[in-house]
């Protein structure tokens, strides 16, 4: 089972320069070792929609909803992607096999406060609609300043 270590859904850190080399080296180390690269796997989009409400898109071409697992348990999000083995027949020749069955785990650290609204999948999209219910008492207040200078 390939599995990509867990790493933070909203890093501290969004440079995309930085972001961009990785991929790069990624790509080179890839096409040295004729290894697949690590970011082509289960490519992932996240759009934030508001201050609340964010939408994490992965890729899981090939893969049906009875493929697929999606749980989260204490802040962390795990997507699973098991597939069943193809039965191999003998009379067939292949000229090539890009399309790989594979088993994949993915793991995002969203931390406290977080439940997933709705799970879509849709031409090889999977959708997950999150949203952050922050407790009134981590939200801002805003403190009325009194003026002690006006007399009445």
């Amino acid at each position: 089972m390939q599995n990509i270590s867990s790493f933070s859904l909203f890093p501290a850190l969004s440079d995309s320069l930085l972001s961009n080399r990785f991929d790069q080296m990624d790509r080179l180390f890839s096409q040295l070792t004729g290894n697949r690269p690590i970011t082509s796997e289960h490519p992932y989009n996240l759009k934030q929609l508001n201050d609340a409400h964010y939408q994490l898109t992965v890729s899981v071409p090939g893969y049906r909803e009875d493929d697929l697992e999606v749980s989260l348990k204490g802040g962390k999000l795990s997507i699973q992607g098991k597939q069943p083995a193809e039965v191999v027949n003998e009379s067939e020749k292949w000229v090539h096999q890009g399309i790989l069955k594979s088993q994949f785990s993915l793991e995002f650290n969203l931390g406290k406060n977080v439940k997933i609204r709705n799970a879509e999948l849709s031409c090889g999209l999977l959708t997950l609609d999150i949203e952050y219910e922050i407790p009134e008492e981590e939200k801002p207040q805003l403190i009325a300043i009194e003026n002690k200078d006006i007399k009445a």
